[in-house]
């Protein structure tokens, strides 16, 4: 079952409500400067459609009679988000509103594109099956790769090394044979940025946006007014050309370079271990050279977008981003008006923000205000 388009209007209120939660039809008429009859006419078919619902009265505050709050359907529709990196591959199902349904993950050996649509396939139809939403309304899949679009239309991609027979592969005309939904593809910074800025709070505070991803290397997604930002050839935030792949760089696979260097027997980010006596000096003068490293981008970022947060996220231990975090805190890095500094934060989404951007994608591609 297939909701049609929204059109500008409808696209409006969903927006402003996913961005705000709950809100009245009066005061949601108010934000968005329309009339109250046409308020009243477009919620209704936005209700009719099943993307909207009305808080039931028993969750409705307020004294007397209060007005019925309109909200997102969780039940509007579904959307799958999917992802391989080295060794583990991972699956999301979320809500219309966001929310977390299920996920999966399960460790597995190299997987080209084909064996990686067949897998995704079998595990989607077990997590529909297993939460009882055959035949619901489901708006499509996205996929997070690791590496930049080769082309405007996205049909081939720079994948990384270490996922054979990815790289250049027709990976559009893969997956929907095997698959059959509607899909997105993106490359996961992107993702990573959509997840932030839609599950990590951060729309309801800022309209700008910068996430530095720490996953296979070092990429970057960037919001902008809600919209993702992907530049004149889908390549925008693709950071890690500001460190050459010969040379050290601000990212996982380093790290673990760095740690099998000095003789810690490690072969995945899971077994990167900050409390671990062996490899907690490795760690630390890691985050030492790689925090310097970052200074740059975020310098240029602050200087470039004025965004509302710069936020680091990815697959290392929290503890290990948050100590680059603290180390960016005390740099001396520039300054605006007000004497303002680049906004860093950790992400505190709890799960992958790869796959949950991912999951996301059909629902901001349906919904976003454009």
């Amino acid at each position: 079952m297939m909701i049609p388009a929204l059109d500008k209007e409808q696209r409006r209120i969903v927006h402003e409500l996913r961005k705000t939660g709950p809100l009245s039809r009066s005061a949601l008429a108010v934000r968005l400067e329309m009339s109250g009859a046409a308020l009243t006419r477009i919620s209704r078919e936005l209700l009719t459609l099943g993307v909207l619902e009305e808080v039931p009265e028993g969750e409705a505050s307020g004294r007397g009679r209060p007005a019925i709050p309109l909200r997102l359907a969780s039940q509007g529709g579904y959307a799958v988000g999917a992802t391989a990196h080295k060794g583990m591959l991972d699956i999301a199902l979320v809500d219309f509103a966001g929310t977390t349904v299920a996920t999966h993950r399960e460790a597995i050996p190299p997987i080209d594109p084909r064996e990686f649509a067949c897998m995704v396939r079998r595990l989607t139809h077990e997590l529909v099956d297993r939460h009882h939403l055959l035949g619901r309304r489901m708006l499509g899949l996205g996929v997070a790769v690791p590496g930049p679009s080769l082309g405007p239309d996205n049909e081939r991609w720079s994948v990384v090394d270490e996922m054979p027979g990815w790289r250049g592969a027709p990976l559009r005309e893969i997956l929907t044979a095997e698959l059959g939904w509607p899909l997105w593809i993106e490359n996961d910074a992107n993702v990573a940025a959509i997840a932030e800025f839609y599950l990590g709070g951060l729309m309801r505070e800022f309209g700008t946006v910068v996430v530095l991803l720490l996953g296979y290397g070092i990429g970057a997604g960037v919001m902008v007014d809600g919209r993702l930002v992907r530049g004149q050839f889908g390549v925008a935030g693709e950071i890690g050309c500001l460190y050459p792949g010969d040379r050290p760089r601000p990212s996982p696979l380093d790290l673990l370079a760095c740690l099998r260097a000095r003789g810690c027997p490690v072969s995945s980010v899971g077994e990167i271990d900050p409390k671990s006596a062996e490899q907690a000096p490795v760690i630390a003068d890691w985050m030492d050279r790689a925090a310097c490293q970052l200074e740059v981008v975020c310098n240029t970022a602050f200087t470039w977008l004025d965004p509302g947060a710069i936020v680091i996220a990815g697959t290392l231990p929290v503890p290990i981003l948050e100590g680059l975090a603290d180390r960016l805190h005390a740099a001396p890095l520039v300054s605006t008006v007000n004497d303002r500094r680049p906004p860093v934060q950790v992400s505190g989404l709890r799960g992958s923000p790869i796959v949950l951007g991912a999951a996301l994608l059909p629902i901001h591609a349906f919904a976003a205000d454009r």
